[in-house]
């Protein structure tokens, strides 16, 4: 039997994204919230920079504090209500997801067309700031389930779907070191996760164990992106800057 949810997709009872893979016997439930303040409404009082966008696609520069998809107690500041006041008429259709607090870059078509990107065809490159001190690249090669009785924590269990993260050191002090991180596969707090497993949990994490000192949201940004065009067939290749919350952490480290 599927499990209940109040809002979004489950395929066969766990959460799922509109650009998922689905196979062959999966059963898929929409639900949708009955309370007219859950509906999709436009909002053009927030503003997101863009930092790409042609006919098909568009890549914000996503903030902290804003999910992507409408949430419980976030039904009009998501980015999806953003892109409904630039593009009435137009389906949201999130190509990458992040967490509410990760900032970055977050691509959306803006067409079917522009919808046909897969997943596998789109590089990022994310960096972050973990409490700690990590000297020397490290993959960490370990399977990630929900946690029991939780919706939203997961952790490390022999059960769950392999995860791999490549994390390499850029600089660091004796607090806090700045990583670059490439992900090989894509489970829901699967960075958060990893490095809370490891004993380097990322600073302002209070999910996953970090220390809130010095910023008040895990200090996680997707700040390089590459993919292929889905009609011109180009390379696109597209950065994002450190925002000003983890510059500041970052700031006085020394190369490792």
């Amino acid at each position: 039997m599927l499990k209940r949810t109040s809002l979004g997709i489950t395929r066969n009872g766990e959460l799922c994204r509109s650009v998922d893979i689905l196979r062959k016997g999966d059963r898929v439930l929409l639900r949708i919230p009955e309370k007219s303040g859950c509906h999709l409404e436009p909002n053009s009082d927030i503003s997101v920079p863009v930092i790409f966008e042609d006919e098909d696609i568009i890549v914000y520069d996503k903030p902290p504090g804003m999910p992507v998809h409408q949430s419980p107690g976030h039904y009009g500041d998501c980015l999806a209500n953003v892109f409904a006041a630039g593009f009435p008429d137009t389906a949201f259709r999130a190509v990458n997801r992040l967490d509410k607090d990760t900032t970055g870059l977050c691509l959306a078509a803006k067409s079917r067309i522009g919808a046909n990107i897969s997943r596998e065809n789109i590089s990022k490159v994310y960096y972050a700031v973990c409490c700690g001190k990590i000297t020397a690249p490290m993959r960490v090669d370990e399977p990630i389930g929900r946690e029991d009785g939780s919706a939203l924590r997961r952790i490390v269990r022999s059960d769950g779907k392999r995860a791999v993260t490549n994390v390499c050191p850029i600089s660091g002090n004796e607090r806090y070191t700045l990583l670059k991180i490439i992900l090989e596969t894509g489970r829901t707090h699967q960075i958060r996760v990893h490095l809370s497993h490891t004993g380097f949990p990322l600073a302002g994490d209070s999910l996953y164990g970090g220390d809130m000192s010095d910023i008040g949201r895990q200090a996680l940004h997707c700040g390089e992106m590459r993919f292929i065009h889905p009609v011109s067939g180009r390379e696109i290749s597209l950065s994002s800057p450190l925002p000003d919350d983890m510059k500041k952490i970052a700031g006085g480290m020394t190369k490792l």
